[in-house]
């Protein structure tokens, strides 16, 4: 999903199939909130990220990793599902949140500064759990373990 990046159209099933999933913890005002995430640490698995997919449950997402902190750039090409996506510092917290994207849109999201990973999840979530900048993202690529 990197702005700039193209990738063939992959089947759902082997999207899904083949994806690692790790736990990870969103640490908020409302408690502890413990998601099954897909890893994209791969420059092939960043640029299909969820694209395809038609539904995403509420406990699960997509975590895309990077290689050091850096502007990060996403968008919602062949997206069919509205996102919440959450672009994390190296240090495990949420630097910014793009509530409630638009499917299919190229529109250029910006992470509006250096971040280590972004976190896709259904939108709503980041209302529904209250989440917002300053709030812990617990994860091994932050050093934290999560629940």
């Amino acid at each position: 999903m990197a702005a700039g990046l193209f990738s063939a159209p992959v089947s759902v099933d082997a999207a899904e199939t083949s994806a690692r999933t790790e736990k990870l913890t969103l640490v908020t005002s409302t408690g502890r909130h413990v998601f099954d995430v897909e890893i994209a640490d791969t420059g092939d698995a960043r640029a299909t990220g969820l694209m395809f997919r038609r539904e995403l449950a509420a406990t699960r997402g997509m975590l895309f990793i990077y290689e050091r902190a850096q502007p990060i750039h996403m968008w919602m090409r062949n997206t069919y599902i509205s996102l919440d996506m959450v672009f994390i510092t190296g240090a495990g917290l949420v630097h910014r949140i793009e509530r409630n994207t638009e499917p299919f849109s190229e529109r250029v999201i910006e992470s509006g500064g250096n971040v280590l990973a972004v976190l896709e999840v259904a939108a709503g979530t980041a209302d529904r759990l209250q989440l917002k900048p300053g709030d812990s993202v617990l994860h091994r690529s932050f050093g934290t373990a999560s629940e």
